[in-house]
């Protein structure tokens, strides 16, 4: 993770990789823009439309189907969709000249707040899907194909979402991201997830234990539970277990259980919801990894309040004792938005002192955005440009600091990593450590989908460098003899 992280810059992760696949014959193209949660959606919208018989697309060129899955955290992000619009649309009407017919449906958060505008501005636009509809996509895509249906769907409804997704779903690797919660009820106020995501619901533990034995059986071995306040998860118990309801520690417990599920973590976290027992089951279950992303957002009080977040920078760091008197080497990432509406210096250097006092492993940070229909929105006490780059700055050199001394105290250590892929230079793998640092080093390809101890030899703000451990040598050595 990087600590200069802005989401005018997060596009573009594709859920739809390789060729088009055994059995297709049609494709389709999802550009995701946004959040870990969008990545799953855009997952499980594929999912969904495989039956119908569409394969992925690696480029928007010549697929029968574009989707882009969009965020709504910034203005720039949200006019870069319409821009994305604009490209899709020639390549739509260079295949009608060919005869052939190109869908492009709009998906996510700003479907869900522009859904409207969308349609009038951009009649290239086929669908509008909001993010708690697009398990509707293959019904929604029919009646299009016959000319008769509705072309906007934005309805909030988590429960029948959930219920609509196919039980079974397709690893793409030794990592997965698995659902648990939708929607926010913090209300902070400088966001927009309660109005594009709804209400917070929690999906049911049977569901989701489910999904992870399928996905442990092709072969994952790390999953990512995800939720917009994903500690503020609390399901259905499974019927076996006598019902009742579950928190997080408890549903990451039973997913430790499950065979082949080595690691387990969870984002994105809310204070408010960091609980008694969540805090202890840092200490107590060894699958949890040792970093959690939990934004903090400021470290003045003042500003915190009118940010509404319902927790202040006290309650913060006494979270951050607790958890690491839990687990000593648990690292700490978070969020930060500087020039927030009445924000001065005096607030900027609480927000320094918490990250000195705290330190980092990593961070993204932002400056505040303006986004319509939220109460900062029309707060007094708009701070200049200027004075946000300057704070921003500040904050992501103090920021980046942290991070290299973090990847650094790595160096001279060995660790335990997942590998998950080939490295960028032949005969290089590349993984995960357990604090998220990305890690390469000289391996087989046979070590993929597999965890090894690597000895740590160089560090970078992004990365770390090692070689195998002699005892994974020797044993992938034997295995071969």
């Amino acid at each position: 993770m990087t600590n200069t992280h802005d989401p005018e810059q997060m596009i573009v992760t594709r859920a739809a990789e390789g060729d088009t696949g055994a059995g297709a014959t049609k494709s389709v193209y999802i550009q995701t823009y946004g959040c870990q949660m969008n990545v799953y959606d855009s997952e499980r919208m594929r999912d969904v439309l495989r039956p119908l018989g569409y394969g992925p697309a690696t480029t928007p060129a010549g697929a029968d189907l574009v989707v882009l899955n969009t965020c709504h955290i910034r203005e720039k992000a949200t006019e870069k969709v319409y821009s994305e619009i604009g490209r899709i649309k020639e390549l739509k009407d260079a295949k009608a000249a060919t005869g052939g017919q190109m869908k492009l449906v709009i998906a996510g958060c700003v479907a869900q707040a522009e859904g409207e505008e969308i349609m009038r501005r951009a009649p290239a636009v086929d669908l509008v899907v909001g993010p708690q509809a697009y398990h509707k996509l293959p019904e929604l895509i029919a009646r299009t194909a016959r000319a008769t249906g509705e072309r906007l769907e934005t309805s909030f409804d988590a429960v029948e979402k959930f219920d609509s997704l196919p039980v079974r779903r397709e690893a793409d690797g030794p990592t997965a991201f698995v659902s648990v919660q939708e929607g926010c009820d913090k209300f902070c106020s400088f966001c927009v997830v309660p109005y594009t995501r709804g209400a917070e619901y929690s999906r049911g533990a049977d569901a989701i234990l489910a999904e992870v034995r399928n996905l442990a059986a092709q072969g994952v071995r790390e999953v990512t539970l995800l939720g917009q306040n994903v500690n503020a998860w609390h399901g259905a118990a499974p019927k076996l277990d006598g019902g009742g309801i579950w928190g997080l520690a408890r549903l990451a417990e039973e997913i430790a259980k499950v065979g082949g599920i080595a690691r387990i973590r969870y984002t994105t976290s809310h204070p408010q919801d960091m609980d008694d027992e969540l805090i202890a089951a840092h200490g107590s279950n060894p699958a949890l990894m040792p970093y959690l992303h939990l934004p903090v957002q400021s470290g003045s009080d003042r500003v915190l309040k009118a940010m509404n977040r319902k927790h202040g920078r006290d309650r913060f760091f006494e979270i951050v004792e607790r958890l690491r008197a839990v687990r000593p080497d648990l690292a700490m990432a978070s969020d930060f938005i500087v020039g927030f509406p009445g924000e001065t210096d005096r607030d900027f250097e609480d927000t320094m002192d918490l990250v000195r006092r705290v330190g980092f492993a990593g961070a993204y940070s932002f400056k505040y955005s303006r986004r319509p229909g939220t109460p900062a929105a029309e707060m007094y006490g708009q701070v200049p440009e200027e004075v946000k780059d300057a704070r921003l700055q500040a904050l992501q050199a103090l920021l980046v600091e942290q991070q290299k001394a973090f990847n650094a105290s790595k160096v001279g250590t060995t660790i335990p990593v997942l590998f998950t892929h080939k490295g960028r230079n032949p005969g290089q793998i590349a993984g995960r450590s357990p604090w998220q640092q990305a890690v390469h080093c000289d391996g087989p390809d046979n070590l993929i989908g597999q965890i090894a101890d690597v000895t740590v030899v160089g560090s970078s703000q992004n990365s770390l460098s090692g070689t195998l451990a002699s005892t994974t040598v020797m044993a992938t050595a034997t295995a071969f003899a």
